[in-house]
């Protein structure tokens, strides 16, 4: 009997952790990480260089009216019109935030708590439509509110989801209506 505990005194057992095999995993899978977003970060900065040519955003007015229609929700962003991949992201329009919205007679006031403001005069407004989706975000159908507006030389998207979608017919309808009262007095 005793060849038989020697035996077994002889065995050693494997390692159950290689902790430098392990640490250099993590230290290599943390890097690949941060080179991921920093190319992504790079890539976001280059897509605003190259809108540079984009103004400046105008800014409300100091007596804007009265407001014809109040809305509270959120901004998912802007794309050039009718390319709804194409987001842009210059002067914080890429900027994803909560948005309080007022129509008046003037145009368009986009609050972002977080991010810049911007106005949309009413002559510069196009069109406004149901839709499903805009960059980086789809909903069901008639999910989102998107306003097309000129900015420069440019056609401009930009997408609304308001707290009560029951409210986007309404500022489609009111929207469209006065886009066709401006463009019929021209």
């Amino acid at each position: 009997m005793t060849p038989v505990i020697l035996l077994a005194a002889e065995k050693k057992s494997a390692e159950v952790t290689d902790w430098a095999a392990r640490i250099g995993w993590l230290v290599g899978l943390a890097l690949f990480v941060a080179l991921v977003y920093w190319l992504m970060r790079e890539g976001w900065k280059w897509r605003g260089t190259l809108q540079g040519d984009l103004p400046e955003l105008p800014s409300a007015p100091d007596e804007p009216g009265e407001a014809r229609l109040t809305m509270s929700g959120r901004y998912h962003g802007s794309t050039t019109a009718g390319q709804w991949l194409d987001r842009i992201v210059a002067h914080g329009l890429g900027t994803r935030s909560r948005a309080e919205l007022t129509l008046t007679d003037a145009g368009l006031d986009v609050v972002r708590p977080g991010a810049s403001d911007f106005f949309v005069p009413a002559a510069r407004l196009r069109e406004a439509r149901l839709d499903k989706g805009i960059a980086g975000k789809v909903l069901t159908e008639g999910g989102l509110l998107v306003v097309t507006w000129q900015h420069g030389e440019r056609l401009i998207d930009s997408g609304f989801r308001s707290d009560r979608a029951a409210e986007h017919t309404e500022w489609v309808d009111t929207l469209n209506q006065m886009i066709n009262k401006t463009e019929g007095a021209r």
